[in-house]
C-alpha cells in the first residue's frame, strides 16, 4: 500500500507505508558489503527509495541530524531531516513546494531516478534560520530488483564563506581603503580651507562606512556561530527612520534615488537592538537602491499591529517568482556570484536574535515591501 498526498507543486508526493519502508531497509541491511562501504567514508550518506524517502543513513549523517532532534529518520526525506524551511511549506513535504523547483538536492535525486549520476549544489535555510551550503551527489543503483539512490552530502559552507569573503568583502574593503588613501594624499596639495573641510568630511564619511562594513561582517560571523549578544533597549521608531533616510540618501550606492518616510508612518516604541535593527533596515534599503526602476521611490514605514511593531521598506520593483523562492538563502543573489549576504542576514539577525519575523511581499501591481515585525 502506498500513501498518496496529492498536494504538490513539483516532485511527486507519494510515500511508502511503514511496512514497505521496513522491507526496503532490510534489503539494504542484509547487504553487508554495501553497509561496510557507506560506513567507511567520512561523508554523510543516505540511501533513498524511489519516493525519495530515507531507508538507510550512515553514522556520519545520523550524528549530524541527531543534533536537530531527528531520531529516527526512516521514511523522512532529506530536507525534512535537515529542517529545511521549504520542506514544511507543503503538506506533502520535501521536494513538493514551489520553492523546491530550484533545489539542487531534489533535482539531483530526480536525475538519478532517470538513471544518471548527478552532482549539484544545494543551499538550505533551516526553520531556525541557520544556513547550510551543501554539495550533493545522487547515484542510482538496483538491489534485489528494487531501485534506490545513494545520496552523498558534503558540507561546503566554510569553503563558500571563504570564497565570498575573498570575492566581495575583501574587494569592497580594498576599494574603500583605496579611496580614502587617494583622497588623503591630495589634501596637502590643497590651499582653499573650504575645499579642505569638504574633502575631510568626505574622508570621514568613507572611513565610517568602512568601519561599519567591517563591524557588520564581524557581527554576522558571530551571529552564525551563535555568539552574538543583542543589546536590547527601548527605542522610538521615528528617529531611527530619520537616521536611515539621511544616511542612505547620501549613500555611495545611491545616485539620486529619493528616500521618503511614509505619510502614514507612526512613531512607535519597541524594545530591540537599535544597531541590528538599523543594519537589517539598511540592507532592505540597499536592495531597493540597487534595483533599477524608472521613477522609483523608496518609502520607509513604521506601524503598529495587534501584537507587533512593523518596520518596512517599499519600492516600485517586482521580484520574479523564481527569485522570490530563493530569497534569504545565504549567497543567493541576482547581482552575481558570492553576493546574497544581505537578505540572509536580515532573516538571521531579525528572527534568531531580535525574535521578530522578517518577510516580504512583491507584486507587479503594488511593488515590493520588505518588513520586520518586532514583538511589542
Amino acid at each position: 500500500m502506498i500513501e498518496n498526498y496529492t498536494l504538490t507543486s513539483y516532485a511527486p508526493a507519494m510515500r511508502y507505508t511503514n511496512g514497505q519502508l521496513e522491507n526496503q531497509s532490510r534489503i539494504i541491511l542484509d547487504n553487508k558489503q554495501l553497509i561496510s562501504f557507506v560506513e567507511s567514508i567520512s561523508q554523510m550518506v543516505l540511501i533513498l527509495n524511489s519516493h525519495r524517502q530515507v531507508v538507510y543513513s550512515n553514522n556520519s549523517y545520523r550524528s549530524f541530524v541527531k543534533q536537530l532532534n531527528h531520531d529516527p529518520i526512516l521514511g523522512k526525506r532529506p530536507g525534512e531531516t535537515f529542517n529545511c524551511a521549504n520542506a514544511f511549506k507543503s503538506a506533502s513535504g520535501c521536494g513538493t513546494s514551489d520553492a523546491c523547483k530550484t533545489c539542487g538536492a531534489v533535482n539531483a535525486i530526480l536525475d538519478s531516478q532517470k538513471g544518471k549520476r548527478s552532482t549539484k549544489q544545494c543551499q538550505i535555510l533551516t526553520t531556525s534560520n541557520d544556513a547550510l551550503d551543501l554539495e550533493v551527489t545522487a547515484t542510482p543503483f538496483v538491489l534485489e530488483d528494487t531501485h534506490f539512490t545513494i545520496f552523498s552530502i558534503n558540507d561546503i559552507s566554510a569553503e563558500n564563506r571563504r570564497k565570498s569573503l575573498e570575492r566581495v568583502f575583501i574587494h569592497d574593503i580594498l576599494n574603500s581603503a583605496g579611496a580614502i588613501s587617494g583622497l588623503s594624499s591630495i589634501i596637502s596639495e590643497m590651499e582653499d580651507i573650504n575645499e579642505i573641510r569638504d574633502l575631510a568630511k568626505t574622508i570621514e564619511d568613507a572611513s565610517r562606512s568602512l568601519i561599519e562594513e567591517i563591524q557588520a561582517q564581524r557581527e554576522l560571523g558571530a551571529a552564525e556561530r551563535g555568539e552574538l549578544q543583542p543589546q536590547i533597549t527601548e527605542i522610538d521608531s521615528a528617529p531611527v527612520l530619520i537616521e536611515l533616510q539621511k544616511a542612505y540618501a547620501k549613500h555611495e550606492l545611491n545616485f539620486g534615488k529619493p528616500i521618503a518616510i511614509g505619510n502614514n508612518s507612526k512613531n512607535c516604541s519597541v524594545a530591540t537592538d537599535r544597531v541590528q535593527l538599523k543594519r537589517i533596515m539598511g540592507n532592505m534599503i540597499k536592495n531597493a537602491i540597487e534595483i533599477n526602476v524608472p521613477g522609483d521611490l523608496i518609502t520607509l514605514h513604521c506601524n503598529p499591529t495587534e501584537n507587533a511593531v512593523e518596520f518596512s521598506v517599499h519600492n516600485k520593483s517586482y521580484i520574479p517568482q523564481h527569485v522570490q523562492n530563493q530569497l534569504f538563502k545565504r549567497f543567493y543573489s541576482t547581482k552575481g556570484k558570492g553576493r546574497g549576504l544581505g537578505t540572509y542576514s536580515m532573516k538571521l539577525l531579525g528572527e534568531k536574535y531580535l525574535n521578530g519575523k522578517v518577510g516580504f511581499t512583491s507584486t507587479k501591481e503594488n511593488g515590493t515591501t520588505f518588513y520586520i515585525q518586532l514583538p511589542k
